[in-house]
């Protein structure tokens, strides 16, 4: 099954009452056991890489696993950029895979919160990505990731949630009610009350950071009153972690064998209790696929020698592939001598609405009308998605 529109899964879950777990992963352990769950119980589940996480990973060389494990599971997916921080680390998350993002500002004043988060909204809505904010602040208790979350909870008012969605135009909301990241101190108190007003004002899925530590019943109440996908992570690492402390002594292999068993098992325990287990059928039918597309253009030179060419080539991989939604830049030669075109573009963007976003984008512009019209008056161009 092919990756999907995150904006069409986590609307499936919120209009039938359930939710789509969106797990944390830092390693191929954890990507190999979070899909293991999720085909198990034949579930949409949406792959999370999070920016506060960066430490353990290298998100440019993990990101490629990511995307072509996504591509060949057996269930609906999605990839999700957690807790970016920044515009730019936006644009980076969607330009290595992901296809939805979430920018954090909401340790930030509100009105801050929503300008930040409304420049990322712009930006992704060209290139087809749904775009998460977050309102009311989660902070961190015990665990790995306490100390990234410092502060204290702030919690979200539905009023204030009205007027942030019509400001910012996300597309789902988290919110804060009473989770923490990491682990609990005691027993968790919900204000499901205040979640109850927020869904009722909104009417669109809501997110919960911090799932860790909740009961049975109180995930219930969750979905129950709005909220289509609940970020969990402290619960997958302690899980890994338990099993490396049973393995022993040992080398690196002996030490994490069955890690990804661990992370599959506890994964699956939260999907078949928030209610995606036997849904990735409904959610493929409701998704369209997530499909990159391939704008080639084959041209001609006039009016520069081969270093001429090398060099409008080199500028034009290395400005074109910032621009949001572009996925890689490929220059090419042609074989035959006697073809008729000598060379090519070969750029993919992550989703159709890139093709205007990107033809109208200051950088292409600038570098076409520049660099590149001006000597390759004789071409083609052609845009196109593949057919599985």
């Amino acid at each position: 099954m092919p990756l999907v529109n995150m904006k069409q899964m986590l609307a499936h879950a919120y209009a039938n009452r359930y939710c789509v777990g969106a797990f944390d992963l830092v390693s191929l352990d954890f990507l190999q056991g979070i899909l293991q769950a999720a085909e198990r119980c034949e579930a949409p589940v949406i792959l999370s890489l999070a920016e506060s996480h960066f430490d353990y990973f290298d998100f440019d060389i993990l990101m490629p696993a990511v995307v072509a494990a996504a591509r060949r599971a057996a269930v609906p997916v999605a990839i999700h950029l957690d807790h970016g921080a920044s515009l730019e680390s936006a644009v980076r998350g969607i330009n290595l895979g992901c296809n939805g993002v979430m920018v954090d500002a909401s340790h930030h004043p509100f009105e801050e919160n929503v300008a930040r988060t409304r420049e990322v909204v712009e930006m992704a809505r060209g290139c087809g990505v749904p775009v998460e904010g977050e309102l009311g602040y989660v902070p961190g208790v015990e665990g790995e990731d306490a100390e990234r979350h410092p502060g204290e909870v702030v919690y979200t008012t539905a009023e204030e949630a009205r007027r942030y969605v019509e400001q910012t135009g996300v597309d789902f909301l988290a919110v804060s009610v009473g989770t923490v990241h990491g682990r609990m101190k005691g027993e968790p108190r919900l204000d499901l009350d205040r979640l109850a007003e927020v869904n009722e004002a909104l009417g669109l899925p809501l997110v919960i950071h911090g799932g860790t530590g909740l009961s049975d019943e109180q995930f219930l109440a969750l979905i129950e009153r709005g909220v289509a996908k609940i970020n969990y992570y402290t619960a997958l690492a302690d899980a890994a972690g338990r099993r490396i402390g049973e393995n022993g002594s040992g080398g690196y292999t002996a030490r994490v064998a069955g890690v990804a068993e661990a992370v599959a098992a506890e994964t699956e325990r939260c999907i078949r209790l928030w209610g995606g287990a036997g849904r990735a059928g409904e959610v493929l039918e409701a998704c369209t696929p997530w499909a990159p597309v391939e704008h080639l253009i084959y041209y001609n030179i006039e009016g520069l020698d081969e270093a001429g060419v090398e060099s409008m080539m080199e500028e034009g991989r290395r400005v074109l592939s910032t621009i949001p939604g572009v996925l890689r830049v490929v220059t090419g030669r042609a074989v035959q001598g006697d073809a008729a075109y000598r060379y090519c573009w070969v750029v993919e963007f992550c989703h159709p609405a890139v093709i205007d976003s990107y033809r109208d984008h200051p950088l292409h512009r600038r570098f076409a009308d520049e660099r590149f019209r001006p000597v390759a008056g004789n071409r083609i161009s052609i845009d196109f998605v593949s057919v599985e």
